[in-house]
């Protein structure tokens, strides 16, 4: 009786943890300050990893991350302009995408930087199943 009472406890309490996972992943979503999810990201990121980051934007759904950031030294200094990245999760970890294969618009000079409508549509068609939702409202 015991036995079979700590299983199905067992199961219960990974099928909570489970699902809540996944219901977080069906919906738009910021990733909070310190949680596993956002240090990962940020980790995929790093190039350095004395490296930390000002998180200016990030949201994730489905699997899919838009997120821009600054990288900053120890002393919390800018250490490169930064902007934004488009991130993907395979076989469990984050992976940077090569955004710079998305076409220009040259009506767009701005592209990636304030993530447009023109952008946004251009990156769907060369990186398929990005949600739209992902990306801040552009400025203009």
């Amino acid at each position: 009786m015991t036995r079979a009472f700590i299983l199905i406890t067992t199961l219960l309490i990974s099928s909570t943890a489970l699902f809540g996972q996944t219901a977080n992943e069906n919906k738009p979503h910021v990733p909070g300050q310190g949680t596993v999810e956002r240090k990962a990201i940020l980790d995929a990121l790093r190039s350095d990893p004395q490296t930390s980051f000002k998180v200016h934007y990030i949201k994730v759904h489905n699997g899919w991350c838009w997120v821009d950031t600054t990288p900053l030294d120890k002393q919390g200094k800018a250490t490169a302009e930064g902007g934004p990245n488009l991130l993907h999760l395979e076989d469990g970890n984050w992976k940077v995408m090569d955004i710079s294969k998305v076409p220009e618009d040259p009506n767009d000079p701005m592209g990636a930087e304030d993530a447009s409508v023109t952008f946004v549509k251009n990156l769907i068609k060369s990186f398929p199943g990005v949600p739209r939702d992902i990306f801040p409202k552009p400025s203009h």
